[in-house]
């Protein structure tokens, strides 16, 4: 019998560190034979881990000094050559403490690391010929299926993202099942840097970063216009659907974030400040204080459903490691809509509030993709709240003839939502606007 698409790619065993699928198993193969190359150039090298990602793949070393450009043409060589030898992937499994003995006796403390971390007794290890890794599989049947890659950037990163640990070197690389495939990304890629918004941003004179505020920008006049244009259309926009705006303070003691939940899952992503013994910080979301505007009036059934929006200057500690131009930043100006209603109007109001997100998109000629997040492990709330808010938002989304895509255990900790992406001209996908039901807060 002939083989399928899936068992000529894959050897399938046990539990994964990737998505069982030819593309991303060949990327996550195609990082073990980059490393590979790595050992054998610089046998110095420390390996820490090496995951598939989308378009690709990366591994992190141990390494004093960068990587160079002449670095990384001496490595994709190096790893043509391992694929060349058609080196064959063989799993083999062994007791945590042996594994722990193996990768100690070889100098790889990162490898050790994890493992002290793990709770199995047994664990798995791939070898390629000269080169073993602790790993879950799966992989390729052998190197020679790695062909269509290409190596593309190098940057530090922390051991497991934390700023207390070693600066690591991490290099990013593509793979693809076929040439064609491989040279129609790189094109993309090509065509992206030509539309980079940080460099257009400095070509036109709109925005420029400094290192004195890492992620926030400093609007120049030009951008500023732009901003202000678009804050006037949301605005509008806003108005003609029956919203009020309000504005709350950016500085808020942390005893509101602790009384809406916040406090527990935001406080690591917070700016804080201490004064008189008491501790503030700089509002990451404008949710909790539109709260203690509806509560400053005594309401009734009938002022239901009473819509605020809130154009607020929000802040995020993100890692200095993640922040990308405008899309990964630690201060943004956030336009919320928060609707306050009796559980007989979320229908309709959600309905109401996609077709707006819909037609305030189709103004820029972009078309939204929309995904419903589901309950996550860590949540508030009953079962019977959370499958209420689920099967509303589904029915929203049927009743308005829009196709959705589930996105299981990815909603907030306080309800479920819908998430919207739109697609850029090369077809990266961008999370924008969201749909929350808050069924915490009304007990807070």
């Amino acid at each position: 019998m002939a083989e399928s698409e899936e068992e000529r790619h894959l050897k399938l065993t046990g539990d994964f560190d990737c998505d069982p699928t030819p593309l991303s198993t060949l990327r996550h193969s195609t990082s073990h034979v980059m490393a590979q190359a790595v050992k054998r150039l610089f046998p110095d090298v420390k390996v820490a881990i090496g995951p598939a990602i989308e378009d690709g793949f990366y591994y992190d070393f141990a390494k004093g000094e960068p990587f160079t450009p002449e670095d990384l043409a001496r490595i994709e060589d190096e790893m043509r050559v391992i694929s060349k030898a058609d080196i064959p992937f063989e799993r083999q499994e062994m007791s945590r403490a042996e594994a722990i003995a193996f990768f100690r006796g070889r100098g790889e403390r990162f490898k050790v690391e994890i493992l002290e971390g793990i709770a199995a007794d047994r664990v798995s290890l791939y070898r390629q010929g000269d080169f073993i890794d602790l790993c879950r599989g799966p992989h390729v049947s052998g190197t020679g299926q790695v062909r269509f890659f290409k190596l593309l950037s190098t940057s530090g990163a922390y051991w497991r993202g934390d700023e207390k640990n070693p600066m690591l070197q991490r290099i990013y690389g593509t793979a693809w099942l076929s040439q064609e495939e491989l040279d129609k990304y790189l094109w993309r890629l090509e065509e992206a840097k030509k539309r980079d918004h940080r460099k257009l941003g400095r070509e036109l004179d709109l925005f420029v970063f400094h290192d004195v505020s890492p992620g926030a920008p400093f609007w120049l006049p030009g951008g500023w216009t732009i901003v202000r244009e678009l804050e006037k259309f949301v605005r509008e926009v806003l108005d003609a659907n029956g919203y009020q705006e309000i504005s709350t303070p950016i500085l808020v003691n942390k005893k509101l974030w602790e009384q809406s939940g916040h406090w527990e899952y935001f406080r690591e992503n917070m700016f804080l400040v201490e004064s008189e013994e008491q501790t503030f910080g700089l509002k990451p979301m404008n949710c909790p204080e539109s709260t203690l505007v509806y509560r400053n009036a005594l309401r009734s059934y009938r002022d239901l459903p009473l819509r605020f929006s809130d154009m607020g200057r929000l802040h995020r500690n993100e890692r200095s490691g993640t922040l990308t131009g405008l899309f990964r930043v630690r201060q943004f100006t956030q336009d919320d809509g928060h609707i306050y209603c009796r559980l007989d109007q979320v229908q309709d109001e959600v309905t109401a509030l996609l077709g707006l997100i819909r037609d305030w998109y189709a103004t820029f000629r972009l078309e939204p993709l929309f995904k419903l997040s589901t309950r996550p492990e860590k949540s508030i709330g009953t079962d019977e709240q959370w499958q209420m808010a689920e099967e509303t938002l589904a029915d929203a989304l049927r009743g308005t003839r829009l196709p959705f895509d589930l996105n299981p255990g990815d909603g907030a900790f306080y309800g479920p939502k819908i998430d919207v992406d739109i697609l850029d001209v090369l077809g990266r996908r961008w999370q924008l606007a969201t749909v929350q039901i808050d069924f915490g807060q009304p007990d807070r």
